[in-house]
């Protein structure tokens, strides 16, 4: 059986901190109206929906305990509607609605709404802990190093320069900035008010439009002094890679991925589903792929999981209309870009991570939504959606325009 994506919803993206638009809401709230923005705006009725999906990846205190039981519940879906929260790290969104798609494909559950959430104003990154972070044999024994290192071997040995990323990040910024005055994302933005009916924020917030790679070239590298000095990843790093003399550090705030609170719900289902809700799909799943990478580099983990499902859809990298991949930091687009071979002209064209944010456990399944709107708007045919993943992962999708 097929699975189709019939639509897709995310809040704006809001500053990951006290002072930013969305810091007064909470996950399972902000989880709750989007999920009931998607259902509402597309009529469906609620007792056809068999599950949320829902990723996650600091699930603490009050992004704990089941944060998808806990939105369905908050929402206005049915007690019968169950609830499953996911982990796979950056990959979590993507993954929610993958496992969605493949539910319908084995015939378990005809109607979804996957997505995720990530408050990180509210719940910051880590303070969850990890066994591959706290666990000195874990960490000994896997060569652990925090991802910005990750980033910086990935620049390495690539030979991706600084100039390289800060173009990259200022490019990305351009994008970004045009989409919104365009109104390239309006169709999937969903303004979120507080319980008063006070608009909070109807605008990505961390636009920096003014952003130049010159500008940038006066930011000092954020992960240099972390590998250089005690304990010294680099060294660590560097116990994998022992052909380089070293690890150029050449990521900083600027061409890294922002911290941002945000949401995003797809809405998953069969033909019957929607056939039984009056609703025509917008694109169909024709892979989903995941796998595991070294855990060092860490971030390498979108060029084998890509190539996975395009083996799986018997398809070539020519075949793909749009690419989306997840700007973590510059150099796992770059890399991707290397690997693959595609093109920036059809590469996160309408800007990505480094421009809006990154809100870990939501990014996957907003920009399958990203994917799907520019689909539609540039009259294409299909999309690659891919993100790199913590402890050495990769996950993928391919969606055809139906």
């Amino acid at each position: 059986m097929d699975a189709y994506i019939y639509d897709a919803v995310r809040p704006p993206r809001g500053r990951g901190r006290p002072d930013g638009g969305l810091h007064e809401v909470t996950a399972v709230r902000l989880s709750a109206d989007i999920i009931d923005a998607i259902i509402e705006r597309n009529g469906v009725k609620p007792d056809t929906i068999a599950d949320v999906i829902w990723g996650n990846v600091t699930q603490i205190g009050e992004q704990g305990g089941c944060i998808a039981r806990s939105a369905a519940l908050l929402s206005s879906l049915p007690d019968s509607v169950a609830g499953l929260t996911i982990n796979r790290f950056c990959a979590s969104g993507l993954e929610a609605a993958n496992l969605a798609a493949n539910q319908i494909n084995g015939g378990h559950g005809a109607g979804y709404v996957a997505g995720g959430v990530e408050m990180m104003s509210r719940v910051p990154m880590g303070s969850d802990g990890a066994a591959l972070v706290v666990d000195p044999s874990l960490a000994m024994n896997s060569c652990f190093v925090p991802q910005g290192i990750s980033a910086d071997l990935i620049a390495t040995l690539c030979g991706f320069g600084r100039e390289d990323c800060d173009r990259f990040a200022a490019e990305s910024q351009r994008r970004a900035a045009r989409a919104w005055k365009e109104r390239r994302f309006e169709r999937s933005i969903q303004p979120v008010h507080d319980r008063i009916g006070m608009l909070l924020l109807d605008r990505d917030e961390m636009l920096r439009p003014e952003t130049t790679a010159e500008s940038l070239a006066a930011l000092e590298p954020s992960f240099r002094d972390i590998g250089t000095s005690l304990p010294g990843f680099d060294k660590v790093a560097l116990i994998k890679y022992p052909h380089l003399e070293k690890v150029d550090h050449v990521h900083h705030a600027g061409n890294s991925s922002g911290i941002v609170d945000g949401a995003a719900a797809v809405l998953i289902g069969s033909r019957d589903f929607g056939t039984a809700n009056g609703l025509e799909p917008r694109a169909k799943f024709l892979a989903t792929a995941k796998c595991g990478t070294d855990p060092t580099i860490m971030l390498t983990g979108t060029v084998p999981a890509s190539r996975m499902a395009l083996d799986q859809a018997g398809m070539s990298i020519e075949d793909i209309d749009l690419f989306e991949v997840n700007e973590a930091f510059a150099s796992v687009p770059l890399h991707f870009m290397t690997e693959l071979g595609a093109t920036h002209e059809r590469l996160n064209v309408n800007g990505g991570a480094i421009a809006m944010g990154h809100p870990l456990g939501a990014t996957g399944a907003m920009l399958l939504g990203t994917a799907l709107d520019e689909l539609a708007r540039s009259d294409r045919e299909t999309a690659l959606v891919t993100l790199c993943v913590a402890g050495g992962m990769g996950a993928t999708a391919i969606i055809e325009r139906t």
